[in-house]
C-alpha cells in the first residue's frame, strides 16, 4: 500500500469555505416558521419557510448583494423580522426591518444615523410589544439605550425614545429593575431601581482585569427581583450568580467545580452558543454552559430536563444554539461536533416528532475529517495550558509538518467543534495545534489575568512552549512548523517571526496588529471606559510615555528588520480594528529588503473576510503558501487566484 492510499480524500477549498447552504436556524415565537441564513443573489441572506415545509418552499426575505448578513432577530409580531448590517465591513451597524408579508419590499432602516455611529446590541422588550431595546451612539459619541418602535406609524421614520442610562429591563410590567453602568476606570456598578420612585441604589461593584469583556451575561429574572450575572465571587471559577434587587445579596445559580461559565457566545450573540439558555416564553434560565474539553451543559430548570434529554440523544456532539416557540413545545437545536458541521435538529416535545434539518455542507463526509483531541501541557512557569491537537487521517502521526493556529481576541478561546481552518490544514497533511494561552477566556481568573502586561512576552512564550511540547512528543518536525493567526493571532504570528525567527518556516498574518500603540490610539474615545479592563489594562496606555515605550518594544513593526520567514498577509481595507496601514507598513518593509511576502488586500472587507470570493481567495493562498514552505498537499483549485 502506498502513502497516498492511506491519505483521506483531498477536499477542495470550496467545500470548506463556500457559503453554507444553511446556518443560524431559529424558530418563530409562534412556532410556525423557521428562519435561517443561506446564499441568495451571491450573498448570505435570511430565508423563511413554514415549519412543516421543505427547502423548496423557503423564501428569501432579505436581498443584500454587498455583504452577507450574520445577525437577525424575530420580533413579537410574526409580520416583522429584523437584521443588522454594516457597509463593507466598517462595523457601523444599522438595524433594518423586513416585512414577511411582503419580502420583496425594501428593508426599512430603523436606526438612521451618520458616519461613525453604530448599533451595538439589540434586545427584545416583552413588556412593551412592538418595541425593542437598541444600544447605539447616534451622535457618534456616548452609547445610549433607545426603545425603538418596530412598526412606526410612518414608513419613512422611526420612533426612538432615549433612555439616558444603561438599564436592564424587567419583563414584568415593563418596570425598570436594574441599572448596570461602567465608570471611567472600568468599574461596573450594579444598582437596583425603586419601582415607585425610580431611585437608584448601588448594590455591587464589579470589574477589574478578570472582566476584560465586561460582566457577562446580564439577565433580569422574570419578576424583576434579581439580576443574573457571571461572577468570580472571589474565587477562580466564573459562576452564574443572582444579585437580589433589594438586598444586593449574591447567590449561586449555577457553578461547576474547576469549570468556568462559557461566555464565548457574547462575541457573536445568536450565532455562537450562549452562556445561559432561557425559556423564550417565561425568560427563566433553563440551562448553563461551562468550559471543558467538550463544553458541559448544566440543566437548571426541572421542566427543561426531559426536553434536554430528548435533544441530547439526537447527536453525539454538544448542544450549541437553541431556539423554541414561546410555549416551549417546538425546538430547533444545533450541535457542536468536530467532524459534522452544522448538525441541526427539529424536535416537537408534544408529539415526540424529531427530524434532522438541512445540510450546510452536503459534500463533506465525517469519515474524511479528522478528530480534534484535547491536550494539556505546562508552560515554562508551570501554568497549565489546555489546547487541541488535530492529526491528519491516515499514515503515522509522527514527525509531521505542523501549523500552530492561534485564536484571536485574545479574550476568546479555542473550543471543541468543527473548524474549517483546522480541517483544511489536517486534510493537507499538517498536524494542527491550538492552545488556549494565558489570557484566553473560560479557564478561570488566574489563567486569564496571568496575561496582564504579557502581550509579546509570556503570552508568546506559551505558544513557543506549545511548539516545543509537540516536537518533544514526536508529532511535529521542528524544521516544518508554521504559525497562522487572525487578529490577535495575526499579532502573535508577527511576534513569532520577529522574536523567534528560527522557530517558524512559514507564517500567515490575517488582519493582525503590527503596532500596539497605533491600535490602542485608534480606539474611539467614547469606548475608553469599556476598554479599561482589556486593552488599557492588559496592553498599556499610549498616553503614558513609559507605557508607550513598552508598547512599541512589543510591537512587531519595531522589530520588522528581524523577519526573514516567508509571510502571507491578509487585510480588509475597511478594517476599523486593525486599519490597513498596519499591514501596509509590514509589507512595504519586507519588500524593501526582499523578504518573501504575499499581500491579499480586500477592498470590500473589514476585520475578516465575509464575502465568499474573498474567503476562497484567502484560503487558496494559505494552502499554496504553506505547501511551498512546509510541504503539505495542495488541492486542484489552489492556483486559481495565484498571481
Amino acid at each position: 500500500m502506498t502513502a497516498s492510499d492511506t491519505q483521506p480524500r483531498l477536499i477542495e477549498v470550496e467545500e470548506f469555505f463556500a457559503d453554507p447552504g444553511f446556518i443560524v436556524p431559529t424558530i418563530s415565537p409562534d412556532g410556525t416558521r423557521i428562519a435561517y441564513l443561506a446564499p441568495h443573489r451571491g450573498r448570505r441572506n435570511v430565508w423563511v419557510r413554514g415549519v412543516d415545509q421543505t427547502d423548496d418552499d423557503a423564501v428569501p426575505v432579505t436581498s443584500d448583494t454587498r455583504r452577507g448578513i450574520t445577525t437577525y432577530h424575530w420580533t413579537d409580531d410574526p409580520r416583522w423580522l429584523l437584521y443588522q448590517q454594516d457597509t463593507d465591513g466598517n462595523e457601523d451597524w444599522h438595524l433594518y426591518r423586513v416585512d414577511l408579508d411582503d419580502p420583496a419590499a425594501p428593508a426599512l432602516d430603523l436606526t438612521p444615523m451618520g458616519p461613525g455611529s453604530r448599533v451595538f446590541a439589540v434586545e427584545p422588550l416583552p413588556a412593551m410589544p412592538g418595541t425593542v431595546l437598541v444600544w447605539m451612539n447616534p451622535r457618534g459619541g456616548t452609547i445610549d439605550v433607545f426603545r425603538v418602535d418596530v412598526a412606526p406609524a410612518r414608513s419613512c421614520s422611526t420612533t426612538r425614545r432615549p433612555i439616558r442610562w444603561p438599564p436592564r429591563c424587567s419583563t414584568a410590567g415593563g418596570s425598570r429593575a436594574f441599572r448596570v453602568a461602567t465608570e471611567e476606570d472600568g468599574t461596573i456598578v450594579v444598582s437596583g431601581i425603586d419601582r415607585i420612585t425610580g431611585a437608584v441604589r448601588p448594590l455591587r461593584r464589579m470589574g477589574g482585569a478578570e472582566y476584560p469583556l465586561g460582566v457577562q451575561p446580564q439577565l433580569v429574572t422574570p419578576r424583576g427581583d434579581g439580576l443574573l450575572v457571571g461572577s468570580f465571587s472571589g474565587g477562580d471559577d466564573l459562576r452564574l450568580v443572582r444579585i437580589d434587587r433589594e438586598t444586593g445579596e449574591e447567590t449561586v445559580v449555577a457553578g461547576v467545580p474547576d469549570r468556568s461559565l462559557d461566555n464565548f457566545g457574547i462575541l457573536a450573540p445568536g450565532v455562537l452558543p450562549p452562556a445561559v439558555y432561557t425559556h423564550r416564553g417565561t425568560g427563566e434560565p433553563i440551562a448553563a454552559r461551562f468550559v471543558a474539553d467538550r463544553p458541559l451543559i448544566e440543566v437548571l430548570d426541572p421542566e427543561f430536563a426531559p426536553v434536554y434529554a430528548e435533544l441530547a440523544a439526537l447527536s453525539d456532539g454538544v448542544l450549541g444554539t437553541l431556539s423554541s416557540d414561546v410555549s416551549g413545545r417546538r425546538w430547533i437545536a444545533t450541535f457542536l461536533h468536530d467532524r459534522e458541521p452544522g448538525v441541526t435538529w427539529f424536535y416537537d416535545h408534544a408529539t415526540g416528532e424529531k427530524r434532522r434539518l438541512f445540510q450546510p455542507f452536503p459534500d463533506l463526509d465525517a469519515a474524511d475529517l479528522a478528530p480534534m483531541v484535547p491536550v494539556r501541557f505546562p508552560a515554562r512557569d508551570g501554568l497549565e495550558l489546555p489546547g487541541y491537537l488535530t492529526l491528519p487521517n491516515g499514515g503515522a502521526p509522527r514527525n509531521l509538518p505542523m501549523v500552530l493556529l492561534v485564536h484571536g481576541g485574545p479574550w476568546s478561546q479555542d473550543l471543541w467543534g468543527y473548524n474549517p481552518e483546522v480541517q483544511l490544514l489536517a486534510n493537507r497533511g499538517y498536524a494542527v495545534l491550538q492552545v488556549n494561552f494565558r489570557g484566553s477566556t473560560g479557564y478561570g481568573r488566574r489563567h486569564l489575568t496571568a496575561a496582564v502586561g504579557e502581550f509579546g512576552r509570556a503570552m508568546q512564550d506559551d505558544l513557543v512552549d506549545a511548539v516545543e511540547w509537540a516536537v518533544a512528543q514526536g508529532y511535529a518536525d521542528p524544521a516544518r512548523v508554521g504559525i497562522f493567526g487572525v487578529s490577535y493571532g495575526g499579532y502573535a504570528a508577527l511576534v513569532g517571526i520577529t522574536g523567534t525567527p528560527d522557530l517558524f518556516a512559514a507564517a500567515v498574518d490575517y488582519v493582525g496588529v503590527s503596532d500596539l500603540v497605533t491600535a490602542v490610539r485608534a480606539l474611539p474615545p467614547f469606548t475608553r471606559r469599556y476598554n479599561a479592563n482589556s486593552w488599557y489594562r492588559y496592553v498599556g496606555d499610549p498616553d503614558v510615555p513609559e507605557q508607550e515605550a513598552d508598547m512599541r518594544a512589543r510591537s512587531p513593526i519595531t522589530l520588522v528588520d528581524r523577519i526573514r520567514t516567508p509571510l502571507l498577509v491578509a487585510q480588509g481595507a475597511n478594517d476599523v480594528r486593525v486599519p490597513q496601514e498596519q499591514s501596509d507598513r509590514i509589507v512595504a518593509s519586507l519588500r524593501e529588503r526582499g523578504v518573501p511576502v504575499e499581500y491579499l488586500l480586500a477592498e470590500d472587507e473589514g476585520h475578516g473576510f465575509e464575502n465568499e470570493e474573498n474567503r476562497l481567495r484567502l484560503y487558496r493562498a494559505v494552502e499554496r503558501h504553506l505547501a511551498r514552505h512546509l510541504g503539505g498537499r495542495r488541492g486542484t483549485t489552489s492556483d486559481v487566484d495565484a498571481a
